[in-house]
């Protein structure tokens, strides 16, 4: 009897652990929760997190197959985006078309485990490193989109804590690993076209996924979302925390100092075409090239609007600093009048072979941005 009723206790106090848990937890769709996470630990407080799909709502993308040059540039069309990262002289691509409908994936690159990221809804572009050192303990992460947002942001989940992290930071939000961050690995949003003129020998996903998602890649479920009087969705986002410095969807890089960030808005690198700068000691040069369409335009993506690509470097190059200028499509270095492409590659003149090193940075909408990062200098303000 005593076992019993041991056994009920245990079981009514978990039914109401749970009952609390979702009481605080945002879930306008009365979704279930599935989680064992520890939510005691947490840096936020779980009312600012939302609910929205079940677990496993997001076909998984781990350890995916792989396409060159040839069969990648018939399976996608030349102006389409993707996340580019190289590591140890390999270099993989990431078609944003196919990211929206998984927001992630677990693989590795050039030896390292890796996590390439794309939110939708915030239009964030993020790679980070599945290997972390907290506490004292060292973890080899994989990850799976939740079902969660917070700010309009996916939240992820790890599967070897079910710790919940935000995308846009890489900060561990709740759970064991609460208040760890993930290192972000560089990477750059271009076109496929660019992507293989640059890394020739480079793979991109295959479209040939056999999820339930494939049918649906090249289109886009979010129509006309970053025009330029959208705003994001108001089931997802408070707009009273909309900064008005920017407008919400304007588009969004980020170079990181020792106490803070500094964005460059894509209207206005469209404009000048190479921005040289520095912030907090860092000396930067910024590349703007035409030709790589939004995802988040037209419902079939093929036919969306040119957005261009905005790629971002050091500038400083074996203790020179270097300053660029763009003529046609090229990039012209002032001090040695050679040549660079989109990539920060050096194709022609004395420089030739040599590379920029790209500084971590990624695309966001302003509005997620600034939401998570308030204090960013805005570049041209």
């Amino acid at each position: 009897m005593k076992r019993i009723f041991r056994s009920l206790l245990c079981i009514l106090i978990l039914s109401l652990a749970v009952s609390s848990i979702k009481a605080q937890l945002r879930n306008p769709r009365n979704t279930q929760y599935v989680w064992n996470t520890d939510t005691t630990l947490r840096v936020v407080d779980l009312s600012e997190i939302s609910l929205i799909l079940p677990r496993n709502s997001f076909p998984k993308l781990d350890f995916p197959g792989f396409i060159g040059k040839e069969k990648g540039l018939t399976a996608f069309f030349n102006h389409e985006p993707v996340i580019s990262v190289s590591i140890n002289n390999e270099a993989k691509a990431y078609p944003l078309s196919m990211l929206t409908m998984h927001e992630l994936s677990n693989d590795s690159l050039g030896g390292i485990p890796i996590l390439p990221t794309y939110c939708p809804l915030c239009n964030s572009s993020v790679v980070y490193d599945r290997r972390l050192t907290y506490n004292g303990k060292k973890y080899l992460l994989d990850f799976e989109a939740s079902g969660m947002l917070r700010n309009s942001d996916m939240v992820m989940a790890d599967k070897q804590t079910e710790s919940w992290w935000q995308q846009l930071t890489g900060t561990g939000l709740v759970g064991e690993l609460a208040g760890a961050e993930l290192e972000v690995i560089p990477s750059m949003v271009i076109s496929i076209e660019d992507f293989f003129i640059r890394y020739p020998e480079g793979r991109i996903l295959s479209p040939e996924t056999g999820s339930t998602a494939q049918k649906r890649y090249g289109t886009n479920p979010y129509k006309h979302y970053d025009s330029s009087t959208s705003k994001p969705y108001s089931q997802f986002y408070d707009h009273a925390k909309l900064d008005p410095r920017l407008p919400p969807m304007e588009r969004v890089i980020d170079v990181e100092g020792s106490d803070g960030y500094k964005i460059y808005p894509f209207s206005v690198i469209a404009i000048e075409k190479v921005i040289n700068d520095t912030y907090d000691g860092k000396t930067i040069v910024i590349f703007y090239k035409e030709g790589t369409v939004s995802v988040l335009d037209r419902r079939e993506i093929a036919k969306s609007r040119d957005i261009g690509s905005a790629t971002l470097f050091s500038s400083e190059l074996e203790s020179i600093t270097l300053t660029f200028k763009k003529e046609n499509n090229s990039f012209i270095d002032n001090e040695t009048n050679s040549v660079w492409d989109i990539t920060g590659q050096c194709i022609k003149g004395k420089l030739k072979g040599k590379a920029l090193t790209p500084e971590p940075h990624s695309n966001h909408f302003a509005f997620a941005w600034l939401t998570f990062h308030p204090e960013s200098e805005i570049y041209g303000q």
